[in-house]
């Protein structure tokens, strides 16, 4: 009989991951705010999304909530707010048509179907692009370029089936990043424009390069200069895999279009040639360009995110930037090795991206805001254009509660949008904003809707960062039920959860799935270890070549500090993670096999001499301190050393019960790293079961996926963890 037993759902996870969550937002008109977010349907297995528009600014509360078309793949705003950019495909029986559209208010300025000039349109983080000029008469936007695009010979099969490489996880259909300009000739009459005043042209450079580069996150400077990143192929022919990963060799671009002369004419869909020098150097992995204008709308700027080629797959960021009158570069935030007493700023750990709109204007100075990691938590920096001074708007102060914070917009002039949250507290959205004496003030303008149940629920949580005083700086977020750990008797079981990465880091923000098994009586520590973003550049460099026993001995130590507070206590301990994190799982029940009871992994790596077939072959050699290069090889000799660095090594003495979790899509840690683990425990005759998620990828986080690994986590630890205190 299958030790895993489904128990039933949860109608408190169900509730907490249909919350929607704020992921975007941009100002449409004014002081007129849009948000975006993300909210999952657990009815119809799918992600929708909802826009609330919020109309009132500070003096008002007007809102409106409309939900959004699935046919909507992207839209922005133009620089004056009288327009907007929307990238539409829209499903036909079994094909799909592809639609540019420019609105003016609530008329439709342009529209061209280009669903024959390319492929699908590119919204992710890596290679997007949604930008007008600045007379908003020409839109750059970025899609997968047809297959033929450069065969005029129908008939050769060549194209179709020639080796290109992908982008990696999460798919392997994107290859061909391509930058378009759509341009479009205003209507005097107030109609649409008619197909002979459109444009629409792929970008090329005019010279070529040493290697492919793709071409993404396009933005306008001018009516002819455009800013934008160029991911390179390696010596090799690969294109590594870029997700989670700030080392790519890639670089920001500047590209000065033809002149409308030249351009006018071109067929639908053809390549343009443009002059375009590469503005980084070779050892720098930039990415994102933001341009800032001055009062007259005259580009003055350029600023862009900077981290070493090669590496540790993220590390500490460099804000870096470029004076466009002189042409001359500099460093406006350096790498920060290690926070003093005298100032704890850690250096930058952003997201990938800056946000699209990222300038504030605060009096004569004018800021860049982002949220960065700071420890356990996330914060809003403001950065100084000019001299990068960086101020922490919103620190923590004793007895607040561990707020996390995320941008997502500024006006560029004087408001700005974010959003926080606390492990027990979903998120809210707040305006930031300036009053007459450039003081910051906040108005929370949404707040999650809540069932009774849920409300009361969340109540009894409590959540607290603990330092592993013995190895500092790791510490680790620990959320508890104040009812159970009240109770006389045995504590309440701990989960232990290690981030993946490694280096990432867990924060003090909301997780439906964390809180929820909280909800059920546990207590959760999620121990950041050595490697962690958010400490200091020099703790990631440390881990490096010693993976597999300075991160697993630091989340030992974890639990034998909250051990020792008596937060939980020895035999009643389990464990779970995903990625990186379920690799340490995997570490902790060989090194340590009777410190935890059971042990859920998520797609985990288990063998790193066999991640050859990975989108990021080269995480194995940074993570084990060996030099990843174009023609390197897994020779018997690397071999054993990532072997003698993996979990297999210590497959022999695992005798906790395990529960594996595997996407069938995974490109990053590809399932033979779970399926060879889960046939070595079988072949030892330990208790072990597998769930085989088809179409899933790494993270696991489609709708189903997500709730029944919840639910199968929550029925092994119930089962196989003891129960927690009643």
């Amino acid at each position: 009989m299958s030790l895993l037993q489904h128990t039933g759902p949860s109608t408190l996870y169900t509730e907490l991951a249909e919350l929607p969550l704020p992921v975007s937002a941009d100002f449409v008109d004014g002081d007129v705010a849009r948000v975006t977010y993300s909210v999952r349907d657990h009815e119809r297995n799918i992600t929708r999304s909802l826009t609330k528009t919020f109309s009132g600014g500070i003096t008002s509360d007007h809102q409106t909530t409309s939900h959004d078309s699935s046919e909507v793949k992207a839209f922005a705003t133009s620089p004056s707010k009288s327009r907007q950019a929307i990238l539409r495909e829209v499903a036909n029986g079994i094909s799909t048509k592809r639609f540019v559209e420019i609105w003016a208010g609530a008329q439709i300025e342009a529209s061209l179907d280009v669903t024959k000039y390319h492929d699908v349109f590119h919204t992710d983080d890596f290679t997007s692009s949604l930008s007008f000029s600045p007379s908003e008469t020409s839109l750059l936007y970025t899609a997968e370029a047809n297959i033929n695009s450069d065969d005029n010979a129908s008939d050769n099969p060549y194209p179709k089936f020639r080796y290109t490489p992908h982008f990696g996880e999460p798919s392997r259909a994107k290859k061909r990043s391509t930058i378009f300009l759509f341009r479009w000739t205003r209507s005097t009459a107030f109609t649409r424009a008619a197909k002979q005043d459109m444009l629409l042209v792929a970008l090329s450079l005019a010279q070529p390069t040493q290697v492919p580069v793709l071409f993404g996150q396009a933005t306008f400077a001018t009516e002819d200069i455009i800013y934008a990143s160029g991911h390179e192929h390696t010596k090799d022919g690969r294109l590594l895999g870029v997700k989670w990963c700030f080392n790519r060799p890639m670089g920001i671009w500047e590209i000065k279009l033809p002149e409308s002369a030249i351009v006018q004419g071109t067929p639908f869909g053809a390549k343009i040639s443009c002059n375009a020098l590469k503005l980084t150097p070779s050892e720098r992995s930039c990415r994102s360009p933001r341009v800032l204008y001055d009062d007259s709308q005259t580009p003055t700027k350029l600023f862009w995110f900077s981290n070493p080629v090669g590496g540790p797959h993220a590390s500490c960021v460099s804000l870096e930037s470029r004076d466009l009158t002189t042409g001359t570069n500099k460093v406006l935030v350096d790498t920060v090795m290690e926070p003093t007493p005298e100032n704890d700023f850690p250096g930058l750990y952003p997201n990938y991206n800056m946000p699209s709109s990222p300038f504030l204007r605060r009096g004569d100075r004018v800021y860049i805001v982002l949220h960065s990691l700071w420890r356990s938590r996330a914060t809003i920096l403001f950065i100084d254009t000019e001299s990068g001074a960086i101020s922490d708007e919103t620190k923590m102060r004793d007895g607040e509660p561990l707020y996390s914070w995320g941008l997502h917009a500024t006006d560029n002039k004087t408001h700005f949008i974010c959003s926080r949250s606390t492990p027990t507290t979903p998120s809210e959205v707040l305006l930031g904003y300036f009053d007459q004496h450039n003081n910051l003030n906040w108005k929370v303008l949404d707040m999650p809707t809540l069932s009774f149940a849920a409300e009361n629920a969340l109540r009894d949580l409590t959540a607290s960062i603990i330092p592993i005083g013995a190895r500092p700086p790791t510490e680790t977020i620990v959320i508890q039920s104040k009812k159970a750990s009240a109770r006389p008797g045995p504590k309440p079981i701990c989960i232990t959860v290690p981030h993946g990465g490694p280096h990432a880091s867990s924060t003090t923000s909301f997780y439906p799935a964390t809180a929820a098994l909280a909800l059920e009586g546990y207590t959760l520590s999620l121990p950041n270890y050595t490697g962690s973003m958010g400490y200091g550049e020099k703790y990631i460099q440390k881990l490096l070549g010693h993976c597999g026993t300075m991160d697993v001995q630091d989340v030992v130590e974890s639990v034998n500090e909250l051990v020792r507070l008596g937060i939980s206590e020895h035999g009643r301990q389990v464990v779970q993670g995903g990625s990186h994190g379920g690799f340490l799982t995997a570490h902790l029940i060989g090194q340590y096999p009777t410190l935890f009871n059971a042990a859920v992994m998520r797609n985990p790596v288990t063998s790193a001499g066999e991640l050859t077939a990975s989108d990021i072959p080269d995480w194995a050699y940074a993570e084990f301190g060996l030099q990843f290069t174009p023609d390197s090889l897994m020779t018997p000799a690397t071999f054993q050393k990532m072997f003698e660095a993996s979990p297999i090594a210590h497959v022999d003495n695992v005798c906790a019960p395990v529960l594996l979790l595997i996407g069938e899509d995974d490109l990053r840690a590809v399932p033979a790293q779970g399926l060879r683990y889960y046939h070595a425990l079988k072949g030892r005759e330990r208790s072990v079961e597998m769930l085989w998620f088809k179409g899933e990828t790494h993270p696991l986080d489609g709708v189903e996926a997500a709730r029944v690994s919840w639910e199968a986590g929550r029925d092994w630890f119930k089962k196989l963890g003891q129960n927690p205190a009643d």
